[in-house]
């Protein structure tokens, strides 16, 4: 949500942001509710300041009967006042975030713009296959039991792809709470930070309705898994109940950044992605994910970001996975992002790049809506600036070493860096 006082200022740059996002939202029932809500504040105090004088005089029949009929206004207005109010809110969250500068104009995913391409293609003596092909193969996919038992869009991983899965959750840990990797990280980007390691935390799976909507993740409502007996969600994504861990709460300056790094099965209907990429593991109802979440001042939400990204692509190049980084266009950016970029990987059996991560700068427009803040040295209070972003969507992941690393027999070489964990150097058949 954005401060009513910087729409009020800012009526033309935030009517901009509305259409260059194709957003809902409507500014200029904002500002008349928020003027209305002005007014009726006015009137509401100018009434309890006669109240008040009125009340010291002496009890005359007829002073109780006007003291009487303040009261009956005042309870009207407060009532029109609660319920502007709450208007005002629900029309103020539909509002989007300001894009940052660097955020390209567009219509859709055709405005988002490559920054840069890192790593050489691999070529291949034989045809790639594509994953769901190589784990039937290997007998480590299970897709026709799963929609028996569960429906389409579930699967059964199994054998070595689940100590593949495990051996990138190890990776992912063993990084993001080393304070010297993280250093290192920092300043082959140049990134001048308060290095802090990531705090590991296995969230809640379940989310109330009025967080999800503080969260702006509760819409489109038909992507979401909704339980009706317990009014609870579950969740898309492990940021969906991270980000909300300091609802209501104010921190230190000094205690800033807080990062945390959480691993949650992730629920999604995908319902507006029918027959779209339905084959395989890549796009399934039930997922693993590990994520990062952090709140930080406002004046290092940027390089914060920068940052992510710079562990993401860190992370790659562990796994010695090819990759390009795009910065994502107004038309394909979230509501609540001010900035939105996505690493997408080479996966050589769809021969095309596909997105693996996704890095979100949200400024102060979740922490509003949480009411977390943070005190400065002097007292004063501001509202956090927070950031999210995906260390490993696994299903993805497994996809891109399974294409990048098959091998003409129709085994997987297992990444170098993952092999410790793993305890062998080729995945075959089961």
């Amino acid at each position: 949500m954005l401060d009513i006082k910087f729409i009020r200022q800012n009526p033309a740059l935030v009517k901009k942001a509305v259409k260059d996002k194709k957003s809902a939202g409507d500014v200029d029932k904002v500002l008349a509710l928020d003027e209305r809500r002005r007014h009726i504040l006015v009137e509401v105090e100018g009434k309890k300041s006669e109240q008040n004088k009125k009340s010291k005089g002496k009890p005359l029949p007829e002073l109780i009967e006007e003291l009487k009929k303040l009261k009956e206004e005042i309870k009207i207005l407060e009532d029109e006042l609660g319920n502007v109010e709450a208007e005002l809110q629900a029309e103020m969250y539909i509002i989007p975030n300001i894009p940052s500068k660097d955020t390209p104009v567009g219509s859709n995913e055709s405005g988002n713009k490559v920054l840069r391409q890192v790593g050489k293609l691999p070529t291949f003596n034989f045809k790639p296959k594509e994953h769901l092909e190589l784990g039937k193969d290997l007998n480590y996919i299970e897709i026709e039991s799963a929609s028996q038992i569960a429906g389409t869009r579930f699967v059964y991983l199994k054998g070595d792809l689940v100590h593949l899965q495990f051996a990138l959750i190890h990776l992912a840990l063993s990084i993001l709470t080393d304070k010297k990797i993280l250093e290192k990280i920092a300043r082959k980007n140049r990134l001048i930070i308060k290095v802090k390691p990531f705090i590991p935390v296995i969230p809640p799976v379940f989310i109330k309705p009025n967080i999800f909507n503080k969260m702006a993740r509760l819409e489109p409502k038909e992507e979401r898994y909704y339980i009706p007996s317990d009014d609870i969600y579950l969740i898309g994504s492990a940021e969906h109940t991270l980000g909300p861990l300091h609802i209501n709460q104010v921190i230190d300056e000094k205690d800033l950044p807080i990062r945390y790094v959480g691993y949650s099965t992730s629920f999604r209907r995908e319902a507006g992605s029918y027959g779209k990429d339905t084959k395989g593991i890549l796009r399934l109802h039930q997922f693993d994910k590990v994520e990062m979440e952090s709140f930080v001042v406002p004046e290092d939400s940027i390089r914060e970001q920068d940052f992510f990204v710079a562990i993401q692509e860190y992370l790659m190049q562990q796994l010695e996975l090819p990759y390009q980084v795009v910065i994502i266009s107004t038309g394909d950016q979230g509501d609540p992002n001010a900035r939105h970029i996505d690493i997408e990987t080479w996966l050589p059996g769809q021969n095309q790049y596909r997105e693996t991560h996704s890095a979100d700068l949200m400024t102060d427009y979740q922490a509003r809506r949480l009411s977390t803040r943070l005190r400065r040295p002097n007292g004063q209070l501001e509202f956090v600036h927070m950031n999210d972003a995906t260390v490993f969507a696994i299903g993805r992941t497994l996809i891109a070493i399974m294409e990048n690393y098959q091998t003409s027999q129709g085994s997987i070489k297992v990444p170098k860096v993952l092999q410790k964990w793993m305890g062998i150097k080729e995945i075959k058949k089961n």
